[in-house]
């Protein structure tokens, strides 16, 4: 990178923080090496194959900080002010994949609200300050926006009249949609059983579970006999389970496909509301956000709203989700994105918990739109 474009990157991220602070922002710099082991205990190990991980002799395995948000959270839940509102402003760090235009660091300026008073107002506000602050950069291109509610399907996932265990499963993989389908598929009938899943649990029936994993010989990995033949009996349960209904099945597909204007996702939301009551918390909390908005003036008729928006990004959204894009620029990645995490308060909490939202924008990319310097 040239030291022309690195200075408008900075310029541009300085620019930003500058608009967090006069939206009452107070500026946080979270060390750049974070522990390992919160952020792995939150995403599992799957993490490792997108963060810098690296072992300190004292402070034990650490990692460059792939985002802002969980340090925001520590220092915000440890200091404990409320209501608070926090910008910042550096580097984090992820691996990329093969191809991607895109390096290893990057720029991210965010915005983090924790306000328990009003969630759908808070929304409001964080949404349509980022909203404002792009009109500098619509003149190099059209931006095209997208939102969406991980709550709603988080709550039609909760409410499915099937096993603890299979509703567990298909929670911890919504933000992998692929899997997530698989799951889904199988769970309701539409998909075959792994191979060999059955014989292993017929052969099991025959002695016990522990026998039949003694018998295989030596152990290969960290689980002990006891947890797999613990999971072995699991997958005997499972197996003996009923589908999910096709009703419900067909009830997540339309959630998941549903894409159109906010408001008419709202009726089509209240039409499966009156199928599946448990949707009605997350679906009136929906309502309640989108009166918020428009009076913020955002025309919430054309605002897009998509059932699968934001499945993809870092786990820890569970409501109110939004991204923006440069149209026509697929080489780009989001200029801008944000969502709602409360349950992530709960986790790094320690026993509190307080509402929160915000979102980050990514210099890199807004520079790119505007045909930086080269």
């Amino acid at each position: 990178m040239s030291n022309g474009l690195r200075a408008e990157i900075k310029a541009v991220a300085a620019r930003l923080q500058q608009a967090f602070e006069d939206a009452g922002a107070v500026m946080r710099e979270p060390d750049s090496l974070q522990p390992a082991e919160v952020l792995l205990d939150l995403y599992g190990e799957d993490i490792r194959a997108r963060a810098y991980i690296t072992h300190d002799p004292v402070l034990g395995e650490q990692m460059l900080r792939p985002d802002f948000t969980v340090p925001i959270v520590q220092m915000h839940m440890a200091e404990g002010a409320e209501p608070a509102r926090y910008t910042y402003n550096g580097s984090v760090w992820r691996k990329q994949l093969a191809g991607s235009a895109r390096g290893p660091e990057n720029t991210q300026v965010g915005f983090e609200l924790f306000d328990r008073t009003n969630p759908a107002a808070a929304d409001a506000e964080v949404f349509s300050l980022f909203n404002g602050l792009l009109d500098e950069w619509r003149g190099f291109g059209a931006i095209a926006v997208a939102t969406g509610d991980i709550g709603i399907l988080q709550a039609a996932v909760r409410g499915l009249k099937t096993t603890d265990r299979r509703k567990a499963a298909l929670l911890r993989h919504l933000w992998r949609p692929a899997r997530f389908r698989q799951l889904l598929d199988r769970f309701g009938g539409r998909a075959p059983v792994p191979e060999g899943r059955e014989a292993l649990v017929a052969a099991a029936a025959q002695t016990s579970s522990e026998t039949l994993v003694r018998e295989a010989g030596p152990l290969v990995g960290l689980r002990t006999v006891e947890e797999i033949a613990a999971r072995i009996v699991d997958l005997a349960e499972d197996l003996a389970e009923p589908p999910i209904s096709a009703g419900e099945y067909e009830m997540l597909g339309q959630i998941l496909s549903l894409k159109s204007g906010s408001v008419a996702a709202l009726d089509s939301l209240r039409t499966l509301q009156s199928e599946m009551p448990v949707l009605k918390a997350a679906v009136d909390r929906m309502a309640t956000r989108l009166d918020a908005l428009s009076a913020k003036g955002i025309d919430v008729e054309n605002l897009p709203f998509e059932g699968k928006f934001g499945l993809t990004a870092m786990e820890y959204y569970d409501g109110f989700v939004f991204g923006f894009y440069a149209e026509g620029r697929p080489d780009l990645p989001t200029l801008a994105s944000g969502g709602r995490y409360d349950a992530l308060t709960r986790v790094l909490g320690q026993g509190r918990s307080i509402p929160a939202v915000g979102g980050v924008f990514h210099p890199e990319a807004l520079v790119a739109l505007s045909g930086g310097v080269e």
